[in-house]
């Protein structure tokens, strides 16, 4: 599906349910991505993207970055705490901070970096074993033990689980991070980014709609 027709999605989706035009940002989820496609990306102009692993992302990035100045760089996928260092120095904004052990590790890096990149938690809104991310009984102690540590967490990041319907997992996040005074949301992918939109979403996460499905042989 062309760039172009899931920003009109997006904007027909604010439209419909009274959001201001512009109040949901797309990252397009590049991850597993032949080059030559996240090129063209590149090529019409947008420049907000996304990534699940930090080694990925550090072999075509920086270079990309070169070639293509602006571009915000989101980390969507989780985070071992040995590799924020090299998160820190990559990324714009990391949506997976889900413990107190990488909070304090990103506290740390930030003191000796002397910057930090935007920060939002995942929350596990399904309660999900496999999952990552911070159960939604404990965000409200979590978010405040990274305030503690002298972090400003801007948004709250889920993903739904397979089964279960979106809306439900969105309106949960809405509402913690309404009641924590959160004001960014990252929440849904190419499925559902519409039921995203009308939830409240500021930021969508969307791969394989934009560049087809991945290849992962």
């Amino acid at each position: 599906m062309p760039l172009t027709e899931i920003i009109q999605r997006i904007q027909d989706e604010e439209t419909r349910v009274g959001r201001a035009p512009g109040s949901t940002k797309l990252v397009a989820v590049s991850k597993v991505q032949p080059l030559d496609r996240v090129v063209a990306v590149l090529e019409e102009g947008h420049r907000r993207f996304g990534e699940n692993k930090v080694q990925e992302a550090a072999g075509k990035w920086p270079e990309l970055r070169d070639r293509f100045p602006g571009v915000e760089l989101h980390l969507i996928g989780p985070l071992q705490t040995n590799k924020a260092r090299q998160a820190m120095e990559l990324f714009d904004v990391i949506e997976t901070v889900d413990r107190p052990k990488l909070a304090k590790t990103i506290a740390r890096l930030a003191d000796e970096l002397g910057h930090c990149p935007r920060l939002f938690v995942q929350v596990n809104t399904g309660e999900e074993d496999q999952k990552a991310g911070v159960l939604p009984a404990d965000v409200d102690g979590f978010l405040a033990e990274c305030r503690d540590l002298g972090l400003t967490i801007e948004g709250l990041m889920c993903i739904p689980p397979v089964d279960e319907e979106p809306s439900l997992h969105f309106a949960l996040l809405a509402k913690i991070a309404a009641r924590n005074g959160i004001a960014e949301l990252s929440m849904g992918m190419s499925s559902d980014f519409e039921r995203a939109v009308a939830q409240g979403a500021t930021y969508v996460r969307v791969g394989s709609a934009i560049f087809g499905e991945r290849d992962y042989d």
